[in-house]
Formats: structure tokens, sequence, C-alpha cells
């Protein structure tokens, strides 16, 4: 990454891969700055509110390994680019968002504009992050993680408290295995990606086992020091594992983050 700034403006607004491959692409060009257009700008802007209050959108940027810094704003950036950028920024916009009118406002301000095409947003890159100390505890935690959202995030900052944070996330096989046909509705690649995308997570993986420890290859080849899980996630089968294996097995209390709703995939599958 270079010193370069870099600004999009992005709702984030029931949070999904392609916005996060988008704002994966932008910082590869620098520092990332995300504009999050508040309640009242999105409702003038499309006419409905938001499905998502502006304190979580802020809160889900904030938590994304891609963004630097977040700005909560209520003016568009096409009327606001005189104050948000300058010669020494560069504009990202995703390819089918790109428009005359705000090319030619950032075009005043000296800033440079670049699109992100679908194409470049495809796929859902591998994160490899650097190799721990041999002496790391670190912490493990497992789920379907079908719909990623602030709850998930919450937990994650909650376990990764205990030190280097594995998440595994169930495969497909096994979540219609635990979970029945319908389930998951996002592919284990997606999940992957999402999840690892996370600022508390230092690595995300897919299981290679079956049933409620299908994690069990992946916790025999990681050695990790915890399994921590959240009172849904309290189940016989893991304690009795950790108990058996000399893990430290940690429940902790599901608490939505400070000002925030609680979460959870299953009601998000309405939306």
């Amino acid at each position: 990454m270079t010193d370069q700034r870099v600004v999009v403006e992005s709702s984030l607004d029931d949070l999904r891969c392609d916005d996060v491959r988008f704002l994966e692409e932008a910082s590869r060009l620098g520092r990332l700055h995300v504009r999050v257009p508040s309640n009242a700008l999105l409702e003038r802007a499309t006419g409905m509110a938001p499905k998502f209050p502006e304190e979580e959108r802020v809160f889900l940027a904030e938590s994304l390994r891609w963004v630097a810094s977040v700005e909560l704003v209520d003016v568009p950036l096409a009327e606001d680019a005189a104050d948000a950028l300058d010669r020494a920024s560069t504009l990202v916009v995703r390819a089918e968002d790109d428009d005359r009118e705000l090319r030619h406002a950032a075009a005043n301000t000296g800033a440079r504009v670049h699109a992100v095409a679908p194409d470049d947003r495809a796929g859902f890159p591998p994160i490899e992050p650097e190799p721990l100390p041999a002496e790391a505890e670190s912490v493990i935690v497992t789920g379907c993680f079908d719909w990623v959202h602030s709850g998930h995030v919450r937990f994650f900052m909650d376990a990764a408290a205990y030190g280097p944070l594995y998440v595994v996330v169930g495969s497909d096989r096994n979540v219609r295995l635990l979970k029945g046909e319908g389930h998951p509705l996002r592919s284990e690649d997606e999940r992957r990606y999402m999840v690892g995308s996370m600022k508390p997570v230092y690595r995300c993986l897919v299981s290679t086992g079956s049933g409620w420890m299908d994690a069990e290859p992946e916790i025999d080849r990681l050695k990790p020091t915890y399994y921590v899980v959240n009172e849904d996630g309290d189940k016989p089968e893991k304690r009795e594992f950790c108990a058996a294996h000399g893990l430290r097995y940690t429940v902790l209390e599901r608490i939505p983050h400070e000002g925030l709703p609680a979460r959870s995939s299953t009601d998000l599958r309405g939306f």
C-alpha cells in the first residue's frame, strides 16, 4: 500500500461480497477513506429508509481490513468534492456508477478518478496473513457465518481478545448436513472471504470434517489454545472434544456492540 489517499463513497447497506471486493480493489491504490452516507442522505437519494442504521454501517466499514478511515456524511460526494478531494486524492468508483457530474466535480479539485470494473471484483481472493510466532497462543471459532453482520464482528472482536483468531466456516456440505436443504445461502468460498475480510480475524478457513466438530482436522493442524463459542454455539460435543484435547473452552455471552441492535443470520435471511 502507498501513502496515496483513496476516497470512496458507499452506503454499505446490507453488506455483500461485491461491496467488500470493491473496497479491497480500491485499497490497492493507497490508504482507503470510506464516506458512508447518513440515514437522511440515503433516504433522500433512494426514497427509502436504509435497511441498516448509519451507526451499524459505519461500524461494519471500520471493521473491514481494507479500510483505513471512515466518515459519516450528509452531503453527496458530487456536491462535496471541494472539501473531500484534492490533488493528492484518488476517487474510486464502481465502473457502473461512473458519471459525468462526479468526474467533473473531481476534475475541479485535481483528483484522479479510477473505475473498478465488475470483472476486477470477481472471485474471492485468498487472504494470507504473516506467520505467527511459534509460541503464540491462538484462538479458534467455528460456524456457518452465512450472513456476516455486526453481531458476528462483535463476536470476532471478543474472541480475538484471547489471541490471534482463526475462524473455520462450515463447508457447504456440512452446513446442509446440520441445517438442511436451503442452507447455506452463500457458498463456502464467499463466506471464507467475507469473514476473512474482518480486521479481528487473523485467518479464515473452510472446515474439512463433519458434524458439530467439522473443524477437528483444522484444530489438529493449527493447535489453538482456546476454542471460543457464543451461547448459541455451546454444544456438548464441543465441550467433550476440548476436554479430551486440552483446549480451553470459553463461552461468550451474546451481546451486541454498544449502540447497535442485536442481529442473527436467521432473521436476516428475510431481507
